[in-house]
Formats: structure tokens, sequence, C-alpha cells
């Protein structure tokens, strides 16, 4: 069993934005197993009922899954107050349909899902799945055993110590080197914050695979649909 809040469902089942979710929580229109929620409910979108003015709310079961091979300075967002592109501008795809899952900073590019199946979403981001997730990462600085050695056992960040990551040195480059990490977190920049941690700052990243999907044969920008094997491969992690 898991559980996701309240918000978050109500945003996946599109019925509202999760700010506009909120607030129908606290004026006491959403309902769980007949009782009225609080915000911070959690529920299980497999067992649950959810209610909001009375009427069962589902997620949707017509789910669509694309892979987008990420260019940078590209938003993940469905909106940006500075303009800049977001990767619904790039896609075409509706922000009020679909999100992204395991978001990339705007310098950093790669392997992006977006969707609008909710469970499998929470499940692929939550930290107690280990969903692997692989970067190429070109740094600056000395690469030393010794760094690299302290990345394979986790080191201390501002919200908590990273999990241990698989480090592979790839090749050296003029100012540094280029680097291939395997992480299972998704905190925000993480990897770029990991590599701060150890005096290597990160001049280029790219996320090569997600949850086992590569973007080998997408060229940035691109986007594709994800096959039938892809799909049930990503829902073994809801098992």
């Amino acid at each position: 069993m898991f559980q996701i809040r309240l918000q978050k469902y109500l945003s996946y089942a599109n019925v509202a934005s999760r700010r506009k979710a909120e607030e129908l929580i606290r004026q006491g229109f959403v309902t769980i197993n007949g009782t009225i929620a609080t915000l911070g409910s959690k529920v299980d979108p497999l067992k649950d009922s959810v209610k909001l003015s009375g009427k069962r709310i589902f997620l949707k079961n017509q789910n669509e899954y694309y892979l987008v091979n990420k260019p940078q300075k590209i938003i993940c967002t469905s909106f940006d107050p500075e303009g800049r592109s977001t990767i619904f501008n790039l896609t075409g795809l509706s922000p009020r349909r679909f999100f992204s899952v395991g978001r990339l900073d705007y310098q950093s590019e790669g392997a992006l899902l977006l969707t609008n199946d909710g469970a499998l979403a929470h499940a692929l981001t939550h930290p107690k799945f280990n969903v692997p997730k692989v970067y190429r990462v070109k740094v600056k600085g000395d690469v030393t055993e010794s760094r690299l050695s302290k990345l394979t056992k986790g080191v201390p960040l501002e919200d908590g110590k990273s999990a241990p990551a698989k480090v592979e040195f790839i090749r050296p480059s003029e100012q540094g080197g280029w680097l291939r990490l395997t992480i299972t977190e998704g905190r925000n920049r993480q990897v770029r914050r990991m590599l701060e941690k150890v005096k290597l700052r990160v001049s280029r990243l790219k996320r090569e695979a997600f949850a086992g999907l590569s973007v080998k044969g997408l060229q940035p920008g691109e986007c594709r649909k994800l096959s039938t094997h892809e799909i049930n491969m990503l829902k073994k992690w809801l098992n």
C-alpha cells in the first residue's frame, strides 16, 4: 500500500491545481471514505473513496506516457513567470492533463517522463521505491579517487545525507572530467549539490535514463510515446 497527499490526488485526477485543491480541502468540500478531509490528509488511490461535493473522484483511466529528451533552457513546470519556454510549449502536450515526473532544472537536459498517470508518477518519485536515474556529467575540478569514493558512500546535504551513488569515471576533460552517476533519490538539484559537496562543479548535466527509459535515439527536443512493453516495465514499480 502507498499513499499520496490528497491535493496531489485531486491534481492528478485533473479536478484542480494543487493550490486550488488545498482551498477545496480547507473549505470542507472533500471527503475520504465518508469523512471530511483536512489539509495534510493522504489517500491510497487503489482503495480509498474520495469525493468532492458528494461526487466520487477517480484517477483517469485513459493514461498516456511520453518520453522527452529535454534540451537545456527549458522549464519543467506548466508556467514560468519569467516567460521562459516550458516542456509543454516544446511538446504541445496540455499542462492541464499532463505533468512531468522527476523534473530537470533549467540548465539540465535528458530523459523526462510526461504522463497523466498519477499513481505511477507518485511511485516513480517516491524515495522508498529506489527508482534509478542515470546521469552523464561534465565536471570542473580535480577528479580524484577520494572525491568519487565519498559519492559512493553518500554525502551530507542540507536536507540530509544522500544515499550512496554508483559512480563511473568516463574520461578526463580539459579542466576536469566526465562522470556517470546513478542515484535512486530525486531531490531538488541533487546531483549538482552532491558534486559541489566534493568540490566538483558541474558544467553540463544530462540524464541518460530514468527508471530504465533511455533517451538513446531521441534528439534533443524530441518526444515519443512509450511502448506497451515500456509502460508495463514502469508499472512494476507499483507492485
